[in-house]
């Protein structure tokens, strides 16, 4: 039997309720998408005004633009290294390790580990600079001086990849490592009953019954994170600025670079386009391998009378 909604006003149709949200979506979402799919096909430069519209932003994109192909591998490197290291690898070992432990201990360790999540991002990378100074006093160099003995790093200049890499990893690992413990804490107790009566060790627990019930929190996590790193880029703009010249430059940082510094508004309007189709089509990925059209679905339950 269907269910019904007898309090329903007559005549209310349910897009009402959506209308406000719609327009929200509509003012701040649709519009400068479709503003900025004008500008990708016009020659708009520093002094804002549209001459011609083309396809030469196109062509530059797909082949005119040489250091594209560098840029590219830079963000691929960016992405891999900070997801598998940090995002999931570092995210998995947190939520086993803080829900191993009395829950009090576990809450205030994930407390203070997700402060620099919702701390300035500004105030955080001013920490990395510090640390990372290629001066003696600094952090990292007072370990590696006094510790070590060898000489001082200047990890910003010589080694940027591995400093941004580390500084976005642990932060990015702090998302995981809470969806990955709620999801751990809500395995049912007689499994883990069940795992010790057969005498299962630890890593037999961890790898039969923890691993398991963590595939697809795992799975939406790598998505969402591998497009969030591939859109965002205020740590490395703040901590390194890209450079040494472009050592450092991933596609998002590109885009900004391209448009606000450069003055190349159709051209970075173009690059930010074809962000938007790999990011529509991650997005599609992730509902096809999440199975998001049953999440959807209204379930078919009886209503007794």
């Amino acid at each position: 039997m269907p269910v019904t909604f007898p309090n329903r006003p007559a005549g209310v149709h349910p897009a009402r309720w959506l209308a406000p949200a719609i327009s929200v979506l509509a003012v701040f979402f649709v519009a400068p998408m479709l503003l900025n799919l004008v500008i990708a096909f016009s020659d708009m430069g520093s002094n804002l005004q549209i001459s011609a519209f083309g396809a030469d932003n196109l062509m530059r994109l797909l082949v005119a633009d040489k250091r594209l192909p560098a840029i590219l591998l830079t963000t691929l490197v960016y992405v891999v290294s900070t997801l598998l290291l940090f995002n999931l690898g570092l995210g998995i070992v947190l939520a086993i390790a803080t829900t191993a432990v009395p829950p009090a201990l576990g809450a205030l360790f994930r407390g203070i580990w997700f402060l620099p999540r919702i701390s300035p991002s500004v105030l955080y990378a001013l920490l990395w600079i510090w640390a990372a100074d290629p001066s003696p006093h600094s952090l990292i160099n007072q370990v590696v001086v006094g510790v070590f003995g060898l000489p001082p790093l200047n990890l910003r200049n010589d080694h940027p990849m591995i400093l941004i890499v580390v500084a976005n990893g642990l932060v990015g690992a702090s998302f995981a490592m809470v969806i990955l413990a709620s999801t751990i804490r809500a395995i049912p107790a007689h499994l883990w009953h069940a795992a010790r009566v057969d005498g299962a060790g630890e890593w037999s627990v961890i790898r039969h019954v923890v691993l398991p019930a963590l595939k697809s929190p795992v799975c939406f996590i790598a998505l969402y994170q591998a497009l969030s790193l591939m859109v965002t880029y205020e740590y490395i703009l703040l901590i390194t600025g890209g450079g040494p010249v472009y050592d450092t430059t991933t596609y998002a940082l590109y885009i900004y670079r391209r448009a606000f510094e450069s003055g190349a508004y159709g051209y970075g309007a173009m690059l930010a386009l074809g962000l938007m189709v790999f990011g529509v089509l991650l997005t599609l990925l992730q509902w096809r391998m999440m199975n998001m059209r049953a999440q959807f679905t209204p379930p078919r339950i009886e209503v007794m009378r």
